[in-house]
């Protein structure tokens, strides 16, 4: 039938399953690809190889998994909190926290096996970790070497003013004028902080207030820090507000107490085995927890604008805490508290709307749970993206979508790994993480030990998967940001020398400015001469990839791979900036040539793909070909001198390739060495 070209202008679709190659109309499969490894997916359709992870530090005990949990404490201040068995690291800008010679850490009280189901949330300075096993705790950050881990307390932890005392003074009375005396009882609260105490023991004293002049004075001894106190007076059996005092003493002159504000009244929370909560979250200036092991459907809420203030009153008012049961068909725990512009409560079996009915405020007595979809989440903490939830299945190891959809007045759940199930399915997703910037992607974790993406655009209907792998395998994942773009860090387990090291790492920016910065290596450190001392031949500092051959890339050119020996190196040539790590390798496949060939859309036609052209921006190390016993090396050198590297490619190249009928007509493109590759677009010329 002679040849003909065809042209893939776009890879947004991603990686599809093979089950999905019958789905020629979708468009996912338009734009998609069989393989994409090591690869990132850009919102604009083109895709290009991942830079690599640069070495940060090892873990303090490779012998065991820890968790890294990203904290935020101003726009340009970010850290990776590494948390191990009973302890905490602090990473940054792809260094460690150090005080003196040794890592800042502090001691915490959790064990390895519990790591990956601590959820958590930050408030300004303040990260709240819970855990079913664990009181939960505040993390702290007071300065730069100083942060502190301690439970929360959910009572006030000053103590009510003490000796109360009431003195009843009385003015003369005409002769013959008799006092009506009467009992009155108080009570008083310290205010702290914004926080009011429990109520102090009760007085009583025996007067005629409603003689003018008559008073009841009471006096209490200070309590230490306090702002101001609250005075409650008895009435109709119960205790209102009867007024402020700034010292330790008030004045009744026959006031009428407010009954509308009585004394706060707070019940044990969290306070034992069997009763700490799993998951936690603010949503309308309450700090929200929820899914303890005796009540695993039950959701608490603080008092309004506090941050663990448990208590209510009688009678009920608006701002009081909240305390309400999910009532569920299945008995299945509250995973997760997800706040949107409702808040979202997913438990192992189904996800709920939390509303309220005949106001726009969440209190006690206009709270509305409603099921929404039956799917269930696992224990992965979800991540939030735009209006839309990005959660794991509780089964079927799948990723779903939980967004507002205009259309069905109010949200709408989807499986977005319809089209990549092969990622998924067999596996467990233990961490995911979010970043935004230089564009939308969500990362997980897979039991598999790799690492999965999805470039994630959900208003222009981009939902692309990738996957990414490295000597070694990845555990978990925090995104933070530094700069002006949102960085990965990952704790990677590796074999190094006969030995299990587990490291911790960050993906690296793709914005260089010249080919020398280039950094495509893993578990990768840097060596820079400063300007005026002569290059060198020897990169030392290598110990922590003892015994692995490694990729280097110096002043822009790729040297022959060397073995680390005794954390050594030596160059074939004097270099000034050296990049050195563990090699990988990028690779794409196309999906089955389709095309209006015949009513078959080309299937039953035996293929040979003669010719490509790619569509590159800055791309060097290009191999193509109809599998990988077939690749070609695109010779991109031209008038470059001798003995520098070949410049960058931008602009279509033309690759002549091997020859190999087959039924599908596939093309490899690959990236082996520790260099750019950018794919814009692939147009192939196939012989029919």
């Amino acid at each position: 039938m002679g040849n003909v070209k065809f042209f893939q202008q776009a890879f947004v679709g991603g990686e599809v399953a093979q089950s999905m190659r019958g789905r020629v109309e979708d468009v996912g499969y338009t734009n998609g690809l069989a393989l994409c490894r090591n690869f990132l997916v850009r919102p604009q359709g083109m895709v290009e190889n991942r830079a690599g992870l640069r070495f940060v530090a090892e873990v303090k005990d490779s012998a065991k998994r820890v968790r890294l949990i990203p904290f935020s404490f101003s726009g340009e201040q970010t850290m990776v909190i590494e948390l191990g068995e009973k302890y905490a690291r602090f990473h940054t800008g792809a260094a460690t926290l150090f005080e003196g010679n040794a890592p800042y850490e502090i001691a915490t009280p959790y064990l390895e096996q519990h790591l990956m189901d601590i959820h958590h949330v930050q408030s300004a300075d303040v990260l709240t970790l819970v855990h079913p096993n664990y009181p939960p705790q505040e993390l702290r950050r007071l300065g730069v070497t100083n942060w502190k881990l301690e439970p929360i307390s959910f009572v006030p932890k000053f103590e009510p003013p003490t000796e109360l005392k009431a003195e009843a003074t009385r003015v003369p009375l005409a002769s013959g004028v008799q006092q009506i005396d009467l009992k009155y009882r108080y009570k008083v609260t310290a205010v702290k902080d914004g926080v009011e105490s429990k109520e102090s023991a009760e007085v009583e004293v025996t007067n005629d207030l409603y003689t003018p002049g008559n008073t009841n004075k009471l006096t209490w001894q200070a309590v230490a820090g306090a702002d101001h106190y609250l005075v409650y007076k008895r009435q109709s059996g119960m205790f209102g507000l009867a007024g402020y005092a700034n010292e330790t003493g008030f004045e009744d002159r026959g006031v009428s107490p407010d009954m509308a504000k009585t004394p706060p009244k707070y019940k044990e929370v969290f306070n034992k085995a069997d009763n700490y909560p799993a998951a936690v979250s603010y949503y309308q200036q309450r700090r929200c927890f929820a899914g303890t092991p005796s009540d695993p459907q039950k959701v608490w809420m603080t008092r309004s604008g506090t941050e663990s203030d448990m208590s209510y009153s009688t009678p009920s008012r608006d701002d009081d805490r909240i305390e309400v049961r999910v009532a569920a068909r299945e008995a299945s725990p509250i995973r997760h508290i997800v706040p949107l512009t409702k808040l979202l409560i997913l438990t192992g079996s189904a996800e709920w709307n939390v509303d309220t009915q005949n106001s726009d405020v969440l209190t006690n007595t206009t709270i509305s749970i409603s099921p929404h979809s039956y799917v269930g989440a696992n224990n992965v903490q979800p991540v939030i993206v735009n209006a839309s939830v990005i959660y794991c299945a509780a089964r079927g190891g799948h990723v779903h979508e939980l967004a507002w959809s205009r259309d069905a007045g109010g949200f709408t759940t989807a499986d977005i790994s319809l089209r990549a199930p092969h990622l998924f399915d067999g596996y467990r997703l233990v961490d995911m993480a979010y970043g935004k910037a230089p564009w939308p992607q969500v990362w997980f974790i897979s039991s598999d030990g790799r690492l999965i993406g999805n470039t994630y655009v959900p208003e222009q209907q981009i939902g692309a998967w990738h996957w990414h792998q490295t000597d070694g395998a990845f555990e978990s994942c925090a995104v933070v940001a530094e700069g002006n773009e949102d960085m990965l860090y990952v704790a990677v387990r590796r074999d190094i020398n006969g030995q299990t090291r587990r490291y911790i790492e960050r993906l690296e920016s793709r914005a260089f400015a010249t080919p020398e910065e280039a950094f495509f290596v893993d578990s990768g450190l840097t060596l820079e001469i400063a300007a005026g001392k002569d290059p060198v031949t020897k990169v030392s500092g290598l110990s922590h990839l003892e015994g692995k051959t490694v990729s280097i890339l110096a002043d822009g050119a790729v040297h022959v791979p060397q073995m680390v020996e005794n954390g050594e190196i030596r160059l074939q040539h004097a270099a000034r900036k050296i990049h050195v790590g563990l090699p990988y390798t990028a690779e794409i496949q196309t999906l089955p040539v389709v095309g209006d060939i015949d009513n078959g859309k080309g299937r039953g036609l035996t293929k040979n793909v003669n010719r490509i052209w790619l569509d590159l921006i800055r791309s060097s190390g290009i191999w193509a070909g109809p599998d990988e016993s077939r690749l070609v090396e695109h010779k991109q050198r031209t008038t470059e001198p001798p003995g520098s590297p070949p410049r960058l490619k931008t602009g279509q190249i033309e690759i002549t390739v091997r020859p190999d009928w087959n039924d599908y007509g596939q093309i490899i493109v690959q990236q082996r060495d520790p260099l750019p590759l950018s794919l814009v677009s692939l147009t192939t010329e196939v012989a029919l």
